[in-house]
């Protein structure tokens, strides 16, 4: 078998992530990670603040959860509370990884409507994973009032946050979401649900129908109950 990576000193380890070359910051959190020693874990979350690389800041997180959560979470708690948008989103990130209780603590409403995209996208994922079985509900609730927020990705890491959660948690708050004024929050509502209920409906198809669905709602109809006008010429492919 090959000969493990030495331990390091958490000095060493410092000097390894200070390295321009993320090969390099790579191989020492893999170092560590392989090793763990209490002395590393304040410089793996500080580090995850300013890592620029997406791949070492996985390999981070995957070195904090080999440490011990005892050690870990505590920091971690803090870095959700005072650090910047990439410490509060990784450490979120680390905390779905570890799953300790105590990381639930760390979810706010304030935080689960954070204004940044990535932020906001690490606590729904942090919120589905650690949340008590009996909270699920008022989860649900709150984060209806993210629904119609932000651009595909942002709206399909919603969408999978309440899919996380179960039909049965998710369905009073989806439906009453599908009633509100705002358009974009309806057609999301929608969709979710149908994701919900049929997770094999792509995300894509699901915005679609749900379009398409509220359009016909919403058309004029004649006498005999048809709509006067269709509301997807594109897809007519009648000839005259």
């Amino acid at each position: 078998m090959p000969a493990q990576p030495p331990a390091l000193a958490a000095d060493g380890l410092q000097y390894g992530l200070n390295d321009p070359d993320p090969s390099v910051r790579l191989q020492a959190t893999l170092a560590v990670g392989t090793r763990p020693d209490a002395r590393y874990v304040e410089v793996l979350v500080s580090q995850c603040a300013d890592e620029p690389d997406f791949y070492v800041r996985e390999m981070l997180t995957w070195a904090l959860v080999r440490h011990s959560p005892e050690v870990t979470v505590p920091l971690l708690l803090g870095e959700v509370q005072v650090g910047g948008a990439q410490a509060r989103s990784q450490a979120l990130h680390t905390l779905s990884k570890i799953g300790d209780p105590r990381g639930w603590s760390a979810i706010t409403s304030e935080l689960l409507q954070d204004p940044d995209d990535d932020v906001a996208r690490s606590a729904w994922r942090a919120a589905v994973a650690l949340v008590p079985m009996e909270r699920k509900a008022g989860l649900a609730t709150t984060l209806t009032t993210q629904l119609g927020r932000g651009d595909r990705d942002v709206q399909l890491s919603l969408g999978r946050a309440f899919a996380g959660l179960g039909e049965a948690a998710v369905g009073a708050a989806l439906a009453a979401a599908a009633t509100q004024s705002n358009e974009n929050v309806r057609v999301h509502a929608i969709a979710t649900q149908r994701v919900v209920s049929d997770p094999d409906e792509g995300f894509d198809a699901s915005v679609f129908e749900a379009k398409r669905m509220l359009a016909l709602m919403e058309a004029p109809v004649d006498v005999g109950g048809e709509p006067t006008t269709d509301p997807f010429p594109e897809f007519n492919t009648d000839q005259d």
